[in-house]
């Protein structure tokens, strides 16, 4: 029988401890912001943007990404002016489409411009990948997606729309596993964004590992291609994610990946990778980054199971006297993400980034 955990889905809380659940819906319901009356149309496209950084990943992850663009209600009508940007990561198992409904693009944003936040582009990347997720990692068999949002997205969007482009006017933030993303990216890429805000981040701890008794080694094992993960579970296709992203192995294929448990034990050598890919286990190396942003800000739901990681995170910051905003809300991991982009993440960015 399928075992749920205590709090909304995230993929350090169920593809590390790998418990064999049923395949769980993509979408979620979320809170919709309230109605801001007299809210001006933004105009919605899509894009692809292609990576160099992507090309050549050996579990066969497009380098052409589908990209949702969200520009402000008067881009068309005044020609030269420029404008600040917003990178906004999604989570795991879902890409820019479920996410921008997630948080009721275009409504809250529309809702943010007429409430008085400046207007500015919004950038939403798709990084769903064969596993249904990239962590926003570098490796050879996923792809360099770290690069592809740090580097070849921003050049791209920059070539294609009138931006700001410089780091000043630029952010970055990310919910759950775009939350991790955010923070791994805007620790070790702080040159190229002027404030990160992480939302409900998932994947900040070393503390959870792969139980051996609760990993299906031998059905993951068995798959002939990255393709049939499809038919796996959510829990099961996440611990391949989490695999390709931080125990890539080019010489190990069909899935070019180590788990982190063979024998029904946990491996020292593939576990001593996953830590090192946990933001509290690198954040002191990059405190002079973290102190150059504008600002930062960092939230969490009072019943998110994610909690003691973010508090964890704050005090990490707190310990080196770097200026933030850390907030746990009436909430849990989802069900408030759309009502707080209206009210909270874009307002940040509206005060943060430059607007010239």
């Amino acid at each position: 029988m399928a075992r749920r955990l205590p709090y909304a889905p995230t993929l350090l809380a169920m593809a590390l401890a790998a418990t064999p659940f049923a395949a769980l819906p993509a979408q979620m319901t979320t809170q919709a912001p309230a109605t801001v009356a007299g809210a001006r149309p933004v105009t919605v496209e899509r894009i692809k943007v292609h990576s160099a950084a992507i090309e050549g990943n050996l579990e066969g992850n497009s380098a052409d990404r589908d990209v949702i663009v969200v520009l402000p209600p008067d881009y068309a009508r005044n020609k030269t002016r420029r404008y600040p940007v917003v990178y906004a990561l999604h989570g795991y198992s879902i890409g820019a489409d479920q996410w921008t409904r997630e948080i009721h693009v275009p409504a809250s944003i529309e809702g943010a411009f007429a409430r008085g936040v400046p207007d500015m582009i919004l950038v939403f990347p798709d990084s769903k990948t064969m596993h249904n997720g990239s962590m926003y990692s570098s490796s050879q068999t996923v792809g360099d997606f770290e690069r592809f949002i740090s580097h070849d997205l921003i050049a791209a969007i920059d070539a294609r729309y009138r931006t700001i482009a410089r780091r000043e006017s630029r952010g970055l933030a990310g919910h759950s596993m775009g939350g991790y993303g955010t923070a791994r990216i805007g620790m070790k890429h702080a040159d190229m964004y002027g404030a990160i805000y992480m939302m409900s981040p998932c994947c900040l701890s070393p503390r959870m590992m792969a139980r051996p008794e609760a990993t299906d080694e031998t059905l993951l094992t068995s798959l002939a291609s990255p393709k049939e993960s499809e038919k796996l579970n959510w829990g099961q296709r996440a611990m391949l994610a989490a695999s390709a992203a931080w125990s890539p192995n080019p010489k190990n294929p069909p899935l070019y990946l180590d788990l982190p448990v063979k024998d029904g034990k946990l491996r020292d050598d593939v576990t001593a990778k996953w830590l090192a890919n946990t933001p509290l286990a690198f954040v002191d190396q990059y405190i002079a980054p973290l102190r150059s942003y504008r600002a930062i800000a960092l939230d969490v739901g009072s019943q998110d199971g994610l909690k003691a990681d973010a508090q964890a995170l704050h005090e990490a910051m707190e310990r080196y006297g770097i200026a933030h905003r850390f907030e746990i809300y009436d909430g849990d991991h989802v069900n408030r993400i759309g009502v707080r982009f209206q009210e909270q993440v874009l307002p940040f960015f509206g005060r943060a980034l430059a607007t010239r």
